[in-house]
Order: C-alpha cells, then sequence, then structure tokens
C-alpha cells in the first residue's frame, strides 16, 4: 500500500504540466526524427535478428504496470543473463547498476552514455504513462522490495527526466534517488519542471555518470 504523501494536485498545475508532456513530445519526436531513424537503421545494421525497440513492463503512478519503451542497447536474451550478474550490481537497494555490464552492444554503450536510448519513452508521454519531469518508473521487481516509504516514489505518474537524473544519476544510491524523488513530490511546480528540462538538456550529452 501505497502511504500518503502530500500532493501538487492544484488544477492549474496539473493542467500545465500535461500540455507541457504534449507540446514537448510531439516537438522533440517532430524534431528528432532523421537522428531516430539513422539510430535505428544503425541498431538494426549491428544485429540484424534483434528489434530495434525494447519494451520492458514498468510501475507506474499508483502501482499501475505499463510497457515503456527504449532503443535497445543491449543483446537479445539480456533479461535471461540477469540472474548470472546480480552480485556484480555497483548500486544499493531495489535497483542493478553495472558499469562494464557485458549485455550491452557497442552502439548501446553509446547512446545508453548520452542516454539517447530513452528518446522513444516520449511515446510514453503521449499516451500518459509517463510525464516529462517525475520519478523514474521501476521494474516490478524492484518494487517487490520497496519499503513504504520507496513506495511514496509511485504517488505521481513517472517521468522521462527528474532530480535524480540532474542530480548525479548512477552515482546515486537507491536511498538517495528515493530521497530525491519525494522531495520532488512535496516540492513540485511547473517552473521546477522547466529547470529539470532545461538541466537535463545540458548534461544529456556525454554524461559521465550515465551507464
Amino acid at each position: 500500500m501505497i502511504t500518503p504523501i502530500p500532493l501538487n494536485e492544484a488544477r492549474g498545475y496539473l493542467i500545465s504540466k500535461r500540455i507541457l508532456d504534449i507540446v514537448g513530445a510531439v516537438l522533440g519526436l517532430l524534431i528528432l526524427s532523421p537522428f531516430l531513424f539513422v539510430l535505428a537503421m544503425i541498431i538494426k545494421f549491428e544485429d540484424k535478428n534483434s528489434s530495434i525497440f525494447f519494451s520492458q513492463e514498468r510501475v507506474g503512478k499508483n502501482g499501475e504496470k505499463f510497457k515503456m519503451y527504449k532503443f535497445r542497447s543491449m543483446v537479445s536474451d539480456a533479461e535471461e543473463r540477469l540472474s548470472a550478474l546480480l552480485e556484480h550490481n555497483e548500486t544499493t537497494g531495489a535497483m542493478f547498476k553495472m558499469a562494464n555490464d557485458p549485455r550491452v552492444t557497442k552502439v548501446g554503450r553509446f547512446i545508453r552514455k548520452t542516454s539517447v536510448d530513452e528518446l522513444p519513452q516520449l511515446w510514453n508521454v503521449l499516451r500518459g504513462e509517463m510525464s516529462l519531469v517525475g520519478p523514474r518508473p521501476p521494474l516490478p521487481r524492484e518494487v517487490a522490495e520497496y519499503t513504504s516509504y520507496d513506495l511514496q516514489r509511485l504517488s505521481v505518474v513517472p517521468g522521462c527526466t527528474g532530480l535524480w537524473q540532474v542530480s548525479g544519476r548512477s552515482n546515486i544510491g537507491f536511498k538517495e534517488m528515493v530521497d530525491l524523488d519525494i522531495l520532488y513530490i512535496k516540492t513540485r511546480n511547473f517552473m521546477m519542471d522547466l529547470k529539470i528540462i532545461v538541466k537535463t538538456i545540458t548534461v544529456l550529452f556525454g554524461s559521465k555518470d550515465a551507464y
């Protein structure tokens, strides 16, 4: 059960946030479409037998599950090989991070480093399953390990970026990530969302904290 948390549920904020999501996602997809097409071809060229996109079940607001999309950055059997790598986890809590993950493809290392593998999530934003800004949607297996405090992350629509992404990303442990997400949930407003989006754009390419 998700513990109640003070939310900014002002109608004006929620409407403006949704408008920002739609406008941002549409513009992003239109402007980046040539780049997305080229990247898709490169991914397919590297491994002709695998799909260009990767979909994964994630947990959204109030525990609702949905399919989140990414450009494929790992080998096709990455999920099956995960159990053998869990002992090499380099972060804390209910997450898995490994700097030299052997499942990542050559092009995958580039798109993960620059975070462009996340761009297909603009489609999730258009569908209303995600927002441009909010806590990252966790995996069901991660949520299964959540405490009642951690579950507060699921009080709002998950986002493509957030305080965690602009505050250190992979250098931040699970507990610190949850604290940042809850801080965002308690203090979020339209200007805060805009600032996070702008900061995300400035650190997006070549961020040393992404892997």
